[in-house]
């Protein structure tokens, strides 16, 4: 567990860093977070092209990952609706309770609750010697799944608050191309797996999807079109050939560079939150052309405890694993793998970020915004807790 405490460091570093930076060097800041946004997204991508290297589908078992893509939509639909309601009915007047704006916008920002961060679970997995278990790698499909369910259903939640665009079907047409690559291609492409190759992939894919980005925002600042690099990151790594025995990517400075990649994503996952107080979080100066946006502030003492609160109903909602694959595993096993789904990041931090850009603010942001910075330092508790229960496994149902 000595990584995982290190890991967790860094993550409650890169988070006071990206609250106190922003006063400290001033009007650098913007053209400095989005360095550390692009070095966040190549560090993204190289771990999921890893994952996607490792992932293996079982052809002939094609119907037990549709259960287990249902298992995972649950996993982030459960947590993205107990917030929603919570936010309308708890936070919000009961003036906007049959107010279809507001549903609208609270639907979207609450979506920031639903997606598990593959980068920092896999990165904390791995670092707690966890990467050969059982669990590890059922939880690895129900991450990349969730995250996916999380991609898709941003698509027409956009849709609700800017219209039908032509830029939101190409989107989904991209990730259906995407995950057809994946099946069609799983290990054959003969790339080299080298860190330096990989780098270079990850380095690649995020040009890519960040020029495709700023050409669309140009065309249509409202609708740009903006590819998640976990998904064609994972689908580059699934479509890699293995390699030889004996390769280099399962040598010292292979692993030691991973270790390194993984520690600096904590960090910049810390740096790239959101300002959890002031005009960047929704505060007082938030946007006011919006429901949530023009809502009064808040005391410091019913902030926080609509962060508790909200912070327990959406890991609560990440239960649901615990309930299947009783023939699988052990009930310790499938409690690891809801616990293990609760760690939130980048993935999380875009859907706010995203819902700022469309005017949503006010308590509702700032109240996700620090229990997205609550979840992210209580990191490394939750794998000390998966951890903990694996211990507990009977050793015949650990043998598969």
């Amino acid at each position: 567990m000595k990584k995982v405490i290190i890991f967790s460091f860094f993550l409650i570093a890169g988070l006071a860093g990206s609250q106190f930076l922003p006063g400290i060097i001033g009007g650098l800041y913007t053209a400095f977070s989005k360095i550390i946004s692009i070095l966040t997204l190549i560090a993204l991508s190289f771990i999921m092209i890893h994952v996607g290297y490792e992932f293996e589908i079982e052809k002939d078992k094609i119907k037990s990952y549709g259960v287990d893509y249902l298992v995972a939509m649950t996993a982030a639909a459960f947590p993205w609706i107990f917030v929603a309601l919570y936010f309308v009915f708890i936070m919000l007047p009961s003036a906007f309770w049959q107010d279809w704006n507001a549903w609208k916008e609270v639907m979207l920002a609450s979506r920031f609750a639903a997606p598990t961060s593959a980068g920092v679970l896999f990165s904390m997995l791995a670092a707690a010697g966890l990467a050969s278990t059982w669990m590890y790698r059922k939880t690895r499909v129900l991450a990349i799944f969730d995250d996916l369910d999380t991609v898709l259903l941003m698509i027409p939640l956009k849709m609700m608050i800017v219209g039908f665009a032509w830029q939101l079907g190409f989107a989904v047409l991209v990730m259906v191309t995407f995950l057809w690559l994946a099946w069609r291609f799983m290990h054959r492409l003969p790339f080299p797996v080298k860190w330096n190759s990989v780098l270079a992939y990850s380095a690649v894919i995020v040009l890519v999807t960040e020029v495709i980005y700023f050409l669309t925002k140009s065309i249509d600042p409202d609708v740009p079109i903006h590819i998640e690099v976990l998904l064609p990151a994972f689908v580059l790594g699934v479509m890699i050939k293995y390699p030889e025995a004996g390769n280099v990517y399962d040598s010292e400075i292979e692993k030691r560079v991973s270790t390194i990649v993984s520690a600096s994503f904590m960090i910049l996952v810390g740096l790239n939150m959101p300002l959890i107080f002031g005009e960047a979080s929704g505060g007082l100066s938030g946007a006011v052309s919006t429901v949530t946006g023009s809502q009064p502030a808040i005391s410091p003492g019913e902030i926080a405890f609509h962060v508790i609160a909200v912070t327990l109903l959406s890991n609560l909602g990440k239960m649901f694993p615990a309930f299947v694959y009783r023939k699988e595993a052990h009930w310790r096993e499938r409690m690891a793998i809801a616990i293990g789904m609760w760690p939130r990041g980048e993935v999380g931090a875009g859907v706010i970020i995203i819902s700022l850009g469309y005017g949503i603010g006010g308590p509702i942001v700032t109240v996700a915004v620090l229990i997205l910075a609550l979840n992210l330092l209580l990191t490394g508790v939750f794998i000390w807790i998966v951890k903990y229960l694996l211990a507990g496994v009977p050793v015949t149902d650990r043998i598969r």
